[in-house]
């Protein structure tokens, strides 16, 4: 045989070859195509039968940013105990609301948050707010006495309370 005819069965050899590859590509990206698409309309008929129209969003809306009430700070005789008589607590306080709708809310009632608030802070004890254990637990009857307030108001909840002035004399 020449080195012609050599040349033309060999790139003949290779060209089929090549065509048989493209050919097998085109067939497996056509079989993982069909695939996907029999798989989401799987999916897509599981959740219309169980009651869910459309598909749920993959993207979340960022959390709402939270809402302050601050009240002007509170002073207060404590109730007195056996060494301490004339024990005075200044305290100011911020409320943390999930929404402006329940600031608006909080605001027609102020006058009966801080009457609660003022009876709450004068039956505590020097002693017991002297400790971290009492301050947190001040904190939550806070939160307690003021969401038990409001709670005919059941968009009106208190998610925290926050001291920004706390003196104990």
């Amino acid at each position: 045989m020449s080195k012609t005819q050599q040349k033309a069965s060999g790139s003949k050899s290779k060209s089929f070859f090549i065509i048989v590859i493209i050919m097998s590509l085109i067939a497996g990206l056509c079989g993982v195509a069909g695939y996907t698409f029999y798989e989401l309309n799987k999916m897509k008929s599981t959740m219309q039968s169980s009651g869910e129209d459309k598909v749920p969003e993959q993207v979340a809306s960022p959390p709402a940013p939270p809402v302050y009430v601050t009240l002007e700070p509170f002073t207060v005789s404590l109730k007195p105990t056996g060494n301490d008589d004339n024990r005075v607590l200044y305290i100011g306080l911020t409320l943390r609301l999930k929404d402006e709708k329940a600031k608006a809310e909080l605001e027609k009632f102020m006058p009966e948050v801080r009457s609660r608030l003022l009876l709450l802070f004068s039956q505590q004890t020097g002693e017991n707010l002297a400790t971290e254990q009492g301050k947190i637990d001040l904190m939550n009857n806070t939160k307690e006495v003021t969401n038990r307030l409001l709670a005919a108001h059941q968009s009106l909840v208190i998610t925290d309370v926050l001291f920004n002035a706390f003196i104990l004399r």
